[in-house]
């Protein structure tokens, strides 16, 4: 499998070199030269697999050539062994044809689990094939981080920087990331929001000497490889409620436009979607862009969700690229025009075949609570409130009845204790594995928002190869 650029002037990569490069060298994001394709009879004799050997069958497309590929089901039963539930993404109905499919039984109580423990190893069997080393710089909202200290930390080839916003994720999220004692994790607490996080994340990336000196990697979902064992799960929740002999429909929380986007994928494998519907909090850009075709940055406010407190939808770029027909030079120009003024607009009839697939809805704090509290009455389930925002979501799009419709419940709702009390009376406890999470210690650096001051602060604390 080779990989190509959204941006057209990268060389084509094979996928352990996409792995280990995270963004092209072009400032794009890479994505296979050709989609796989599964036919109704693959999608069926999968549907009996557990999760595990549905990984591996999904995942073995796009792998080919690649050092992981002799023993791809041994690394992704290593990477599920210790979730929790052992269906490792299970299902909870709401009501007729609604769905929640749980994606937080890992070791971080999150979806980015369900691709970061994966990646994980596959960097690790990568790294010594080659016997080389990477430094792993990422921005995370909330969730991206620990799921990505957990799945690298203590790794003898990996050093691995994360930034967050300081005060702007939920103690829990915080907490979880910076009272990791390994030597090889570092947190960095940013005097300033996601989108400055993730700006500073690509000027490292674009700093070809910097990039190379600290033998660059990343682990947000710019990188392929998230994306790709992302896609496992909407294979799996699709074929649990009968798929391919019959369409249906995804709701999902996102403001970086990643986890959809592997729906999307799955989709374009043969998976039969009616529609996905982009559920935003008041950081609404992407419901914004669904209603007008214009992608405009607007201020960050901080919410009840903060996962999806995000104006630059990095991935999107993706869905572009395969919208205006793989025309990299036309995905170049709109980002420049992005850069330079904050805003661009799809040509019309590439917005009008995004609209065939994709809708948006948005949802304040004061309606996430409300949802919260009524799913808890209706159906006794605790649910956080990104997950929240998609179960609105899915509502708002008044689709067909007969479609089921699947809402990723992307977070454990103690994750987010005090807005779930809120809004239920009821306090969420942590698993047991955390229920010591308030008494460990935390370790992290706060710097100001000051792209100079983290590349310093990086090179003078990785560890040379």
């Amino acid at each position: 499998m080779r990989y190509i650029s959204t941006r057209g002037r990268a060389p084509e990569l094979g996928f352990d070199d996409v792995l280990l490069a995270g963004l092209a060298n072009d400032g794009g994001l890479y994505l296979p030269a050709a989609w796989p394709q599964f036919s109704k009879a693959d999608f069926a004799a999968m549907a009996g697999l557990d999760y595990p050997a549905l990984a591996a069958r999904v995942i073995a497309p796009f792998v080919v050539g690649s050092v992981i590929e002799k023993d791809l089901e041994d690394l992704t039963r290593q990477a599920y062994s210790s979730f929790t539930h052992k269906a490792v993404a299970p299902l909870k109905q709401l009501g007729a044809n609604d769905w929640l499919v749980e994606l937080f039984h890992g070791p971080t109580l999150a979806f980015k689990d369900y691709a970061l423990q994966a990646v994980g190893l596959m960097f690790d069997r990568v790294l010594q094939a080659r016997g080389s080393r990477i430094t792993i710089v990422g921005a995370t909202s909330g969730d991206t981080g620990s799921a990505a200290i957990e799945a690298t930390k203590n790794r003898a080839a990996v050093d691995i920087f994360i930034l967050h916003p300081e005060g702007r994720t939920s103690d829990v999220q915080r907490r979880q990331m910076t009272t990791v004692s390994a030597n090889n994790v570092h947190n960095i607490a940013v005097k300033g929001t996601f989108d400055d996080c993730q700006d500073m994340v690509k000027a490292m990336f674009a700093d070809a000497s910097f990039r190379a000196d600290m033998n660059l990697s990343a682990v947000n979902s710019i990188n392929w490889a998230r994306i790709m064992a992302q896609v496992v799960y909407y294979i799996w929740a699709g074929l649990a409620v009968g798929a391919p002999h019959r369409p249906v429909a995804f709701s999902v929380p996102t403001g970086n436009f990643g986890n959809v986007f592997a729906g999307y994928v799955a989709h374009r494998m043969g998976l039969p979607v009616a529609k996905f519907i982009v559920g935003s909090n008041s950081n609404d850009i992407l419901t914004r862009f669904f209603e007008t075709g214009a992608m405009t940055m607007e201020g960050v406010q901080p919410t009840l969700s903060p996962s999806m407190d995000i104006q630059v939808s990095s991935n999107f770029e993706r869905l572009l690229f395969e919208s205006l027909g793989r025309d990299g030079a036309a995905v170049a120009r709109l980002m420049d025009q992005s850069k330079q003024s904050g805003s661009y607009t799809v040509p019309d009839a590439a917005y009008k075949e995004m609209l065939k697939l994709f809708t948006g809805a948005r949802l304040d704090d004061a309606g996430t609570k409300r949802v919260i509290g009524e799913v808890y009455a209706g159906t006794g389930e605790l649910i956080d409130p990104h997950s929240a925002v998609g179960v609105h979501a899915g509502r708002a799009a008044r689709l067909d009845p007969a479609i089921p419709r699947l809402t990723l419940a992307t977070a454990h709702p103690a994750k987010f204790p005090a807005a779930v009390e809120a809004a239920t009376g009821v306090h969420p406890p942590l698993p047991p594995q955390l229920a010591d999470l308030f008494e460990r210690t935390e370790r992290f650096t706060t710097l100001p928002n000051d792209l100079d001051d983290v590349k310093k602060f990086v090179r003078s604390h990785a560890r040379k190869a």
